[in-house]
C-alpha cells in the first residue's frame, strides 16, 4: 500500500475514534443521564474539537493536521490518566471527593473491574496519539 493511502486511512481512523469518543460521552451524559465531573469536562474540551478538525483533515487529505492534533491528544491523555488514577488509586481517590458537584473518583461504569469512562477516553486519546505519530513519521519519509 502506498504511503499516501496509509496516511489517509490513519487520518480516517483517528477521526472515527474521535467521533466514537464524542458520541460515547454524549450517550453517557444525555441518554444515561450521568453528570460529568470537572475532569470529564476537561477531557471533552480536548476530544470534541478533534472530531471536527480530523474530519476536515481527512476530507482535505491534510497530513499536517497531525502536528496540531498530537499535542491536544497527548494533553487529553494526561488528563484521562490522572482521572483514572483518581478512580483506581485509593490514596489519590480520597483527595478527589471534593472535585465538584460530582466527585472525580466516582465511577459510573466499572466493566471487568478496570474499564471506566476515563479509561475509555484515555484509550481514545492514546490511539489517536499513536496514529498521529505514525502519520508524522510517514509524512517525513
Amino acid at each position: 500500500m502506498e504511503k499516501q493511502k496509509k496516511i489517509e486511512y490513519a487520518m480516517f481512523i483517528s477521526w472515527g475514534i474521535a467521533v466514537i469518543a464524542t458520541l460515547g460521552s454524549l450517550y453517557f451524559s444525555e441518554i444515561r443521564h450521568y453528570i460529568p465531573c470537572s475532569l470529564c469536562w476537561i477531557q471533552r474540551i480536548f476530544m470534541y474539537p478533534m472530531a471536527i478538525t480530523l474530519a476536515i483533515a481527512t476530507v482535505k487529505k491534510d497530513a499536517k493536521q497531525a502536528y496540531y492534533t498530537l499535542p491536544i491528544s497527548v494533553i487529553g491523555l494526561g488528563f484521562s490518566t490522572y482521572h483514572y488514577m483518581l478512580e483506581k488509586i485509593p490514596a489519590l481517590s480520597q483527595r478527589a471527593e471534593a472535585c465538584g458537584i460530582i466527585p472525580c473518583n466516582y465511577a459510573y461504569i466499572n466493566w471487568f473491574g478496570f474499564i471506566t469512562i476515563p479509561f475509555l477516553a484515555g484509550l481514545a486519546f492514546l490511539l489517536i496519539s499513536l496514529l498521529m505519530i505514525w502519520v508524522i513519521k510517514l509524512s517525513k519519509e
